[in-house]
């Protein structure tokens, strides 16, 4: 399977991903894909600059839909990484099969914002957000909410109880 790992995470690329994450799940490319920072020349050299070892790539949602089909036919082993559940849902919804080994969605920082709710450290969700994280569970989808590889983890079920 080229997807290796799927993750959430609302500061798309950074460096505990590459020195963590990566080290769990080798990969030899990054589909981060966000309309904002793929249509933001600033951000895109930013998280391009993040990585030295592996290529990155930035996709809108539109570029995604047309680009991963290509993406999960290839040999290679790829990180699949949006900024917000609703994009994720968005594309299994529009019929792209983005799954790995498990069917499991790893979900990192998710910042506290205006009407969000906190449902774990560093994880805080809207009222869109839940409905993503629903549809991606009624999908057949695990989430592991789970900041880094060694730390505390639970799953969609316990966090939507704090969502009551």
């Amino acid at each position: 399977m080229a997807i290796s790992f799927i993750r959430i995470d609302d500061r798309v690329i950074h460096g505990q991903l590459i020195t963590r994450w990566a080290k769990e799940f080798p990969c030899q490319g990054i589909i981060a894909i966000d309309d904002g920072v793929a249509n933001d020349p600033f951000l895109s050299q930013v998280m391009k600059g993040a990585v030295s070892d592996v290529k990155v790539w930035l996709f809108t949602r539109k570029e995604a839909l047309e680009k991963l089909p290509k993406v999960i036919a290839s040999e290679k082993k790829y990180f699949v990484i949006c900024k917000t559940p609703e994009t994720l849902s968005h594309l299994i919804k529009a019929g792209i099969s983005i799954r790995n080994d498990n069917k499991c969605i790893n979900v990192g920082p998710m910042s506290a914002r205006e009407g969000t709710i906190i449902i774990g450290p560093n994880q805080s969700v809207t009222q869109q957000e839940i409905s993503a994280f629903n549809d991606l569970a009624n999908q057949g989808y695990k989430m592991d909410f789970r900041l880094v590889p060694d730390g505390k983890s639970y799953d969609w079920p316990a966090a939507q109880k704090k969502t009551a």
